[in-house]
């Protein structure tokens, strides 16, 4: 499942991939970030007043970080409800298991 969240200036798109955020088929974020938690929010207001939140370099405006999150939910509950979700769930379950025994 690809959902477009937005071009960039240059040309760029930024989608939502399964469960994570990539900037022209490069992997930039598994999830967004309020801006003003982010150790940089002055630089970030300064550059792009508009901008909500971050999808690792990419800032986000209300309205695009919505998106990017519904369609980053809508990705996590398919995976989680899927036999590779279960199965990935297993797996950690006794990898963790396995460390408190160690």
């Amino acid at each position: 499942m690809t959902v477009l969240i937005k071009t960039l200036s240059d040309g760029r798109k930024l989608e939502v991939i399964g469960t994570a955020i990539y900037l022209d088929g490069v992997k930039e974020a598994e999830d967004i970030d309020p801006v003003i938690y982010h150790p940089n929010r002055e630089r970030i207001a300064a550059a792009a007043p508009d901008a909500t939140h971050m999808a690792g370099r990419v800032p986000l405006t209300w309205e695009e970080a919505l998106a990017a999150n519904n369609a980053l939910k809508a990705a996590r509950a398919e995976f989680e409800s899927s036999p590779q979700g279960l199965a990935e769930r297993m797996r950690l379950v006794q990898k963790k298991a396995l460390a408190a025994r160690d």
